[in-house]
């Protein structure tokens, strides 16, 4: 279950095209150049830019979970099918598998016996997330429900003229990406600059969170946008298209899912275009996939079909064309007391970007993949990974993709991330089996063909919420007790059945209270609910909300990110995590899931 990687960054700067956009620049920080303002920032907060402390920032917290069940409190394992009789055989926890488990060609990593046993580099066991341990009980009693409610409902991206702060405010010689997504959708999510009424590229889309640490009970909304290059969204003689740029992302989504889809409703014959392959140039609700089976027979359509031909695009299943674009922000959650749901914040926790810059075909990522393998096989221990890079430009995951962030100051304005604060995002997006391209979300957007259908898959979700979509079937190569094989579930149930809660440490106690028994097992009646309507599980309580809200503003206050994000107001035990291991000590879990 544990991250095979350890790390000694290298800070190389490389020159990367990765602005998105220019901008008028602050008064106040006009002047300053980027060394200038760095050398601010780490004064008014406290931190370094450049040293990385925490060698294993790569590795996130949850891989120090405790597999091991707690034999005072009576929690018996039960099968994955709610209403078979259950084993009683003492709970073990195995919340590893949504991570580590058997890649989707062309990602070739099977690192799912790191659900078997803990796998640290030799010297690296101790858990430097610390903040995990911290009791932040007092510093959320200090804090009243109007006083997170005001901060968290003030916009640190937009100001009150609708400019971008950090486009305005990073210096003028800054090499890494300058914000230039406005968060104002149109009903189809594309967004547009409010000033020029231009469309900026950005899309944003819905998808279903990821288990564990991304579900909204555990203390964070997340959203996510793609933008694919210029040549993606203008016909041939190089003029947008907004038609077009629709058929490009929906080609490009039956790709990264390597099956057909569903899509909006598009006009083939705008395109002139068969996206369903059924021979007629109509109305098309689906893109058919056959790349698989004849590689020639998909394309992209406008300029870029062109440029594929020429031989300066390449396609293929499961990898994204270079130059595509990923922006991600984390929020804190707000209250609608109209609603009585909680709903995404104005202010943002953090701001991530990604960018393809290079391609890496599936001859290179089979050999990327499996030199781990062969590193462990002649060395006889977890090897040292690599990172190239730095906070300005962002950190190479070396097959292809860049990663860079912001995160709040003191004062709850973004800034750029540290070397150490950026690389925390690295081991995720590098080598881990459950990746699709270095990416999560959009192998998991919402398939609709109207905006009326709830799960429409383009939008935002300050648009249309969580609620009402109905739980993801995903099948798991896997066996129950009996040797019985599971075949297709319920994804969310699943993943409560494995850890006993809604998050990988078991500390997210509404939900072991609400969907869970005396004796731990998945009550029937809640699975009903959560299966027409995930909202039932990933939406936390009004009180639960403002608990985890303020908890990470204790955080941001103190500038302690490298020791932790998660929002936990009570400190872990040992009987959830570990703060200290024996290195490839077996865990408690007795076969793979995947």
């Amino acid at each position: 279950m544990i991250r095979l990687m350890s790390l000694f960054v290298l800070t190389t700067l490389f020159l990367l095209n990765a602005c998105g956009g220019g901008g008028s620049t602050n008064i106040s920080q006009s002047t300053m150049d980027t060394a200038q303002y760095i050398t601010k920032l780490s004064q008014e907060n406290g931190i370094n830019y450049e040293k990385i402390i925490n060698t294993v920032a790569y590795i996130p917290p949850t891989c120090w979970t405790n597999t091991y069940p707690d034999k005072s409190t009576p929690c018996f394992q039960c099968h994955q099918k709610p209403g078979h009789d259950a084993e009683k055989l003492v709970a073990y926890y195995n919340p590893c598998y949504s991570c580590h488990t058997v890649g989707k060609e062309p990602n070739y990593l099977d690192d799912s016996s790191l659900q078997i046993v803990y796998a640290f580099p030799n010297g690296f066991t101790k858990n430097p997330w610390t903040n995990l341990f911290k009791d932040k009980t007092q510093a959320v009693m200090n804090i009243t429900d109007d006083d997170i409610i005001r901060y968290i409902r003030q916009d640190n991206y937009i100001d009150n003229d609708s400019e971008i702060i950090l486009k305005k405010n990073l210096p003028s010689d800054w090499l890494g990406y300058r914000p230039d997504c406005y968060f104002n959708f149109d009903t189809e999510g594309f967004d547009i600059d409010p000033k020029t009424k231009q469309y900026t590229g950005w899309r944003a889309f819905r998808y279903y969170p990821f288990p564990g640490g991304f579900m909204p009970t555990n203390g964070s909304f997340d959203d996510v946008l793609i933008r694919l290059p210029e040549e993606f969204r203008t016909d041939k003689d190089g003029k947008f298209n907004k038609e077009i740029y629709k058929a490009n992302l929906s080609i490009l989504e039956a790709l990264i899912k390597q099956r057909d889809i569903t899509i909006e409703s598009i006009d083939e014959r705008l395109i002139n275009h068969d996206l369903d392959k059924d021979g007629i140039l109509g109305i098309a609700t689906k893109v058919k996939f056959t790349w698989k089976t004849n590689p020639t027979s998909m394309t992209y359509v406008g300029k870029a079909e062109e440029l594929l031909k020429q031989g300066k695009l390449r396609l293929a299943g499961g990898l994204y064309p270079v130059g595509t674009e990923f922006l991600h922000t984390v929020r804190y959650i707000d209250w609608d007391d109209a609603k009585n749901e909680p709903k995404m914040s104005k202010r943002m926790k953090e701001l991530r970007y990604a960018k393809k810059t290079w391609w890496a075909n599936y001859n290179f990522l089979e050999e990327f993949f499996n030199r781990k393998g062969r590193e462990i096989f002649l060395f006889g221990e977890v090897i040292p990974e690599f990172f190239v890079g730095n906070y300005k430009t962002g950190f190479e995951t070396g097959n292809g993709w860049i990663y860079q962030g912001y995160i709040e100051d003191k004062r709850g304005n973004l800034r750029p991330q540290t070397n150490e604060e950026t690389v925390f995002c690295m081991g995720c997006h590098s080598y881990i089996g459950a990746s699709t391209d270095t990416t999560f979300a959009f192998a998991r957007k919402l398939e609709g063909s109207s905006q009326a259908d709830i799960h429409y898959g383009w939008g935002h979700w300050s648009q249309k919420g969580l609620k009402g979509i109905k739980e993801p079937i995903v099948e798991y190569q896997v066996k129950d007790l009996l040797g019985r094989p599971l075949g297709k579930l319920n994804e969310y149930a699943f993943y409560l059945r494995w850890t006993k809660s809604a998050d990988d440490y078991r500390m997210n106690e509404e939900v072991m209270s609400e969907f869970f028994d005396s004796l731990g097992f998945r009550k029937r009646d809640k699975l009903a609910l959560l299966r027409d309507d995930i909202s039932v599980l990933l939406y936390p309580s009004r009180q639960r909300a403002m608990l985890l809200n303020k908890a990470y503003w204790s955080i941001v206050k103190e500038q302690s990110f490298t020791k932790g994000r998660d929002a936990t107001v009570k400190p872990a035990t040992s009987l959830n995590v570990f703060e200290d291991i024996e290195n490839n000590l077996l865990t408690a879990v007795p076969y793979k899931t995947y």
